[in-house]
């Protein structure tokens, strides 16, 4: 007697028809099953959610979700490039392009969707593309080469990626959405406002509350032009179509299954269709709720549902099975760099609701909690700043512990929020990808032996979606290992598992020169042999700089290797502004500076329409430089005996300082000597966070100097040191680490704290930060600097004096190095060219930015009495 086997055919190989076969091999299926894959692309499975990653350097099989091996070792059939084109219900067959039939007991459409094109003129001219597959992507990327300006159609969630990618090619970049505000379905109107000031800070241009009436072709029939619904007309060479996506139902449709008004596959809570044979899964289904969800996380939990029933051997083994009713719509998501997240009720819409606003448009900062009138946390909006959301979005539908002021004020603005990771429910879901609550996460560390975070990610997935769960993900390993005592991975990233303090020792003991040979010999097995990763690059690159003189590296930055290493502003020395020009910083020791360097700097601004501004940090900025002026400027101020300011380094900044006993009655030491003396020993000097010093000449404390990091304060017997202080968003004075100092005793124990601190502290972490955290506090840093108790003092001197002995001004380097300044182009295939984009416009007989100044909108804000009317 024979068995037949039974054939599960799958349509359609994304994300959701991956995760659906990973479950039926979980459960047993594939091996009992034969299991083939009609596939229409040319590649398995990748992740759409980080596909722009693309034009950052991952490649499309660094893209793939699928393991290597899995097909194999489950017996899958994948057919790429081979799409179901035909199904035939009553004889149960599916006919795929290539005309090959394949019978099947059990079908399910993984289908996904497809991007809607608005009906307008011109949609089909060359140089229009679609943002939905790496196929487009390298389309894009390709005919980009010959383009300088693109508009793309819709300002969703993949807009804004889209626009990105465009922004990081070169191109730029118009942003066309016709609602009134970026990201509608996502934010609120305060939330989208805050959204489009950062986008248009980094040169993106946002037209908002306009359509697009006609594509335009010039005389080659390609794309010239975009007229928009207002009258007014772009000038643009591509366009890219991100107006949202429809379910792709036709399969179903054509086959005679129900499909929704709107479109999509009806389903029931377990994804079967009206026909027992066939499920439909992922954004081509209408779920048992009635809606089409265009995310990832409803698509798993769809797939977990689909594969349950079909594994199901017996009614009762069916009724146990998981269903998918409805799914959170809660996202996060980095767009243009920008942190955007909403959860829950974002928009109010519950009767009686409140919204709790923070807002800080100087940083870019927007949140909002909407509560009950009990206290329960129905959802919020986060924008610039989404830490929280990993504790925030678990906690929707309870009553926090504390009020929810404290769950939106930043640190140090408020009494400290007891509502971390830690003070989550075991039944908060804390991954909404994979449906993994905190309990699930910690029943991984005490029951299976996961010791960090990839090995809970193995096995629960959580994190392994969007991965914005990863941070509190993070989190609760920590405290469930140290609750278990054991050790904590305190790894700087996955790339390492050193601290950056271990990595600063193994750079210097064994005086290790390259980010390659640092990778290849102390990092992970898993990463030796790449390329590193966003955390470990800019890190290891600060690294280096700073202890050049020591290991006896090139100092430069921007050589060989460590070119590719550093963050955004040092890869031309100059801090990029909000429409891509760049500012010039001199740097001037202590704000004293002559009648002659004053004139040198106003020619260079006049000669080079720059504008002009004294700083608080007593130096004098010119902004709106051309990447390609950059050199023609600074040899001109390097002329005149000006250095960099390092403005654009994580390095020290300034040292401020008063008149001093020179000239002010009260002054009781020369703060502007002292002050020039400090500034030009620590110029240059590399550190895991910027620097600022000031010196003031009595205790009237006129140069603030008790807000600087390192700060001096003069007294009748010399000078007190200031440590850790900070005068930014999170303000805290410094503490005083000695008092009464001579010269000498001063500098010795300023070289000794900086370099402890460079010695110590984490990747982009502030004296101020690192002076909280340390353990033992202040006391353990004066034990160690002042008192030489671990008997470092004398090493932590010799590295500063190294420093200053290599010290050389990094523009005058540029300078002497035709190599070198090549690099100062707008364009790589066209070095002549400037930037078209970079426009300027008068403001008080100076220039500024041609950008639309946003005033931000008006938030209304609810009281309580109003509420209850």
């Amino acid at each position: 007697m024979t068995t037949t086997i039974p054939t599960i055919v799958l349509v359609g190989h994304g994300m959701v028809g991956q995760r659906f076969l990973e479950s039926l091999a979980d459960r047993g299926v594939t091996g009992r099953a034969r299991v083939v894959v009609l596939c229409e692309e040319p590649r398995p499975a990748y992740d759409r959610v980080r596909l722009s990653s693309y034009f950052s350097g991952t490649t499309p099989e660094q893209l793939s979700v699928v393991e290597p091996g899995f097909m194999e070792r489950h017996g899958v059939e994948l057919r790429l490039g081979d799409p179901a084109v035909r199904i035939d219900r009553g004889g149960r067959t599916v006919t795929a392009r290539s005309g090959a039939v394949v019978p099947y007991d059990t079908l399910v459409l993984a289908t996904g969707s497809y991007p809607f094109v608005p009906p307008v003129p011109g949609k089909d001219t060359t140089g229009c593309f679609v943002y939905r597959t790496v196929e487009d992507l390298l389309a894009i990327e390709e005919y980009t080469a010959g383009a300088t300006c693109g508009a793309v159609v819709g300002g969703g969630l993949l807009g804004l990626e889209a626009a990105g990618a465009l922004k990081g090619l070169g191109l730029t970049t118009h942003v066309v959405e016709f609602a009134p505000r970026l990201m509608p379905v996502q934010v609120d109107e305060g939330g989208g406002a805050a959204l489009r000031r950062t986008v248009e800070d980094m040169g993106v241009v946002v037209h908002t509350g306009v359509g697009t009436r006609e594509i335009t072709a010039g005389p080659d029939g390609s794309v010239a032009a975009m007229r928009l619904s207002d009258g007014s007309s772009l000038d643009t060479d591509l366009v890219v179509f991100s107006a949202g996506v429809r379910p792709r139902d036709e399969l179903a449709r054509d086959c005679g299954l129900p499909v929704g008004e709107r479109g999509g596959v009806v389903v029931d809570e377990r994804c079967r269709t009206a026909d027992p044979h066939v499920y439909a899964i992922g954004e081509c289904a209408q779920a048992a709720d009635g809606r089409v969800y265009g995310l990832v996380a409803p698509g798993y939990g769809m797939a977990l549902a689909a594969a349950g029933a079909i594994a199901a051997a017996t009614d009762a083994e069916r009724a146990q099975s998981p269903v998918f009713t409805g799914a959170d719509t809660s996202t996060r998501l980095k767009l243009l760099g920008v942190d955007v997240a909403s959860f829950g009720d974002a928009h109010g819409a519950a009767p009686g609701s409140l919204d709790v606003l923070y807002s800080d448009s100087r940083a870019g900062v927007y949140k909002k909690l909407v509560v009950g009138a009990d206290g329960t946390l129905l959802g919020g909006v986060l924008v610039g700043d989404a830490d929280a959301y990993g504790t925030l979005r678990p906690l929707t539908g309870t009553v926090p512990a504390v009020p929810p002021e404290q769950l939106l004020l930043p640190a140090g603005a408020g009494a400290p929020a007891a509502a971390g990771p830690s003070a989550l429910p075991d039944g908060a879901v804390v991954c909404s990808c994979h449906n993994v609550t905190k309990g699930a996460v910690r029943a991984a560390v005490a029951e299976h032996a996961c010791t960090d975070v990839p090995s809970v990610k193995k096995c629960t997935r959580a994190g392994t979606g969007c991965g914005s769960c990863v941070r509190t993900l993070a989190a609760l390993v920590d405290d469930e290992l140290a609750a278990g005592g054991t050790v904590v991975d305190k790894g700087l990233c996955g790339c390492f598992a050193h601290t950056r303090a271990e990595l600063h020792e193994i750079v210097r003991v064994g005086r290790i020169t390259s980010f390659t040979r640092l990778l290849d010999e102390h990092g992970r097995q898993e990463a030796r042999g790449g390329e590193g990763c966003e955390v470990c690059r800019p890190t290891v690159a600060s690294l280096l700089a700073s202890l050049a003189p020591a290991v006896g590296a090139s100092g430069y930055v921007l050589d060989g290797e460590q070119a590719a290493l550093q963050d955004t502003n040092d890869h031309f020395l100059a801090n990029l502004q909000r429409n891509g020009s760049y500012s010039v910083v001199p740097r001037v020791p202590g704000g004293e500076i002559t009648p002659e360097k004053l004139i040198v700097i106003g020619e260079v601004a006049r000669d080079f329409g720059l504008y002009t501004k004294i700083t608080g940090g007593q130096r004098i900025d010119l902004f709106g430089a051309r990447v390609e002026q950059l050199p023609k400027i600074w040899a001109r101020l390097v002329d005149a005996g000006f250095e960099s300011g390092h403005a654009y380094g994580k390095s020290l900044r300034t040292v401020k300082s008063c008149v001093g006993s020179t000239w002010c009655r009260y002054g009781v030491q020369d703060s502007v000597r002292m002050a020039i003396d400090l500034e030009l020993r620590y110029r240059g000097l590399r550190s895991p966070h910027k620097l600022k010093s000031a010196v003031s000449g009595c205790a009237r404390e006129c140069a603030e100097a008790r807000g600087k990091d390192f700060g001096v304060i003069a007294t009748s017997n010399g000078w007190n040191l200031y440590v850790g202080g900070n005068g930014g968003a999170d303000p805290r004075h410094a503490d005083l680490l000695a008092q009464d100092l001579d010269d000498t005793e001063l500098v010795r124990l300023i070289d000794r704290f900086l370099m402890f601190y460079i010695r110590t502290a984490d990747r982009l972490e502030r004296t101020s930060a690192w002076l909280e955290r340390i353990p033992g506090g202040l006391e353990h840093v004066r034990d160690v600097v002042v008192e030489d108790s671990l008997g470092l003092c004398a090493e932590l001197e010799g590295l500063m004096e190294q420093h200053v002995a290599g010290y050389r001004d990094e523009w005058a380097a540029t300078l002497d190095d035709p190599e070198r300044l090549s690099r100062f182009v707008s364009f790589v295939n066209a070095p002549g060219t400037p930037d078209p984009t970079v426009r300027f416009v008068p403001e008080r007989d100076q220039v500024k930015p041609d950008l639309e100044i946003l005033a931000g909108p008006a938030l209304p804000v609810r009281t309580l009495q109003e509420a209850s009317a």
